[in-house]
């Protein structure tokens, strides 16, 4: 019998776009692995971002899986203006001029979309254009000019992003695009929302409360991608519910050599913290024109899954790319051969340890019991989630099914590793019958057979979120 779920413990996010916008498309990439959805709201309008979650929905539903969408908010785009002739080559040794009050550029100066630039760089800083092919010097700052030097030249053209080599821009987290679009937000239901270009807590809380605003309460992913947010990533964690290792802009501004220790530092604090972690950007990049991949990319995405990343993202390689499935194949694949060698110590991951609460202790006395007695799989009975979020923090070496009958909590945990969500629905109040049914279905799913030991959790009186309280061992009939 077909599983309504993947068996692969790391999740797989993929943007949406022109190679990835028709049903039979993204059928045919949930079939080969998709579990999220990136929406991209640097591109398109609200309506098409409205219309793409509800065929997506509608498509997981045929499927009977739980299919999440995450909508990734722009942020601010430090960007230079247009040339009168779309671009200009720049020589390196070459003088050059950002300019806020020019409207055409010419191979001499160009315009900036961002005039508070000129506020936050000076003499001997050190300008990334382009995503880093152009780097320039800055020699002195006249009102609204920062007048340069190209270091490494090459061809600029329109609206190219700026950044400063060792981060310090002051533009906030949040425009007012921004500020729509999270209404957007609420209004289409996303499961995740990212945050882009965050430095520092009070962003992540001043987006949560304008979420709030629209009356829908989707978890928060901050976007790491500047240097301050590297230096407050603490107090970021503890703000959000979790973090995307967002490597071209960090690289960018902090250096590409730098990129690797920072994302294996990072993907440790989020699971420290019990929060869960994206790893994306340029994972699979040559399949936007291939349809396989190169090694490189394949030891990038089987190093992430063996650092404990909850999910690997696909960007233009599945929006605009020429083998948007074959890429999530090839995802899949690389997945579940790393996971085969990744390290299971559950013990590692109680040090230094409190419980917090009830629920936490009970999911996590599932987790000890796994790795010490011969179980075949867990099962949280879970209305909000939050037991099954709990279980996938921790290392361990078996399956964990959340049956809920919540939608919004299932397609929430296709984002937690190792976690598979379930429709679950029973209207008895008594623990025995439902445990007993819980049992029958995951026997009917083909994920356990008779004789099979599964731990059990769930909240007695049955019901309500949040009252995960009892554990228990069941046999299979």
């Amino acid at each position: 019998m077909q599983t309504p779920f993947i068996r692969r413990r790391t999740k797989i996010v993929a943007t949406l776009g022109p190679a990835s916008s028709s049903d039979a498309v993204l059928g045919r990439m949930m079939d080969a692995g998709l579990d999220l959805i990136r929406l991209n709201f640097s591109h398109g309008k609200s309506s098409d971002h409205a219309d793409v979650a509800e065929r997506v929905r509608a498509l997981a539903r045929e499927r009977k899986r739980a299919v999440g969408v995450l909508a990734d908010l722009q942020g601010p785009k430090i960007r230079i203006g247009k040339f009168a002739e779309g671009k200009v080559d720049l020589v390196p040794g070459a003088p050059f001029i950002l300019d806020a009050a020019c409207e055409l550029g010419d191979q001499r100066r160009v315009g900036l979309d961002y005039k508070e630039l000129t506020h936050d760089v000076g003499p001997g800083d050190t300008l990334l254009l382009a995503d880093g092919f152009i780097t320039m010097t800055v020699d002195r700052v006249e009102g609204a000019q920062i007048f340069c030097t190209v270091e490494q030249g090459g061809v600029l053209s329109n609206n190219k992003g700026v950044n400063r080599l060792g981060g310090g821009l002051s533009a906030p987290a949040l425009t007012d695009k921004d500020r729509e679009d999270i209404k957007t937000v609420g209004a289409i239901k996303a499961d995740y929302v990212a945050v882009s270009f965050p430095r520092s807590g009070a962003d992540i809380d001043q987006a949560r409360a304008l979420l709030r605003q629209t009356g829908w309460d989707a978890k928060i992913i901050a976007k790491i991608e500047r240097a301050e947010a590297i230096d407050a990533l603490e107090e970021i964690l503890d703000a959000s519910d979790g973090i995307m290792v967002a490597r071209g802009d960090l690289a960018v501004e902090m250096g590409d050599a730098a990129v690797p220790g920072l994302q294996k530092r990072m993907i440790r604090a989020a699971r420290a913290k019990r929060k869960l972690v994206i790893t994306a950007t340029q994972m699979m990049e040559s399949m936007i024109d291939n349809p396989v991949p190169t090694r490189a990319e394949v030891s990038d995405v089987a190093n992430a899954v063996l650092d404990g990343t909850d999910g690997v993202m696909l960007s233009a390689e599945s929006a605009v790319g020429k083998y948007p499935v074959e890429t999530i194949a090839a995802m899949n694949r690389v997945c579940i051969e790393a996971e085969k060698v990744a390290e299971f110590v559950p013990e590692k991951d109680f040090e230094g340890t409190d419980f917090q609460s009830v629920e936490q202790s009970i999911a996590l006395a599932a987790v000890f019991v796994s790795a010490h007695y011969p179980l075949r799989a867990i099962a949280a009975l879970t209305e909000s989630g939050t037991t099954a979020l709990w279980m996938s923090r921790f290392n361990l070496n078996l399956p964990v099914y959340a049956l809920s009958p919540n939608v919004e909590t299932r397609r929430r945990a296709s984002l937690f590793r190792g976690v598979y969500p379930i429709r679950f629905e029973e209207a008895s109040t008594d623990p025995e019958i439902v445990l007993a049914r819980a049992g029958d279905e995951l026997k009917r799913l083909g994920v356990v057979d008779a004789g099979d030991l599964v731990a059990i959790t769930i909240g007695e009186p049955i019901g309500q979120p949040g009252g995960t309280n009892t554990l228990k061992i069941i046999r299979i009939p």
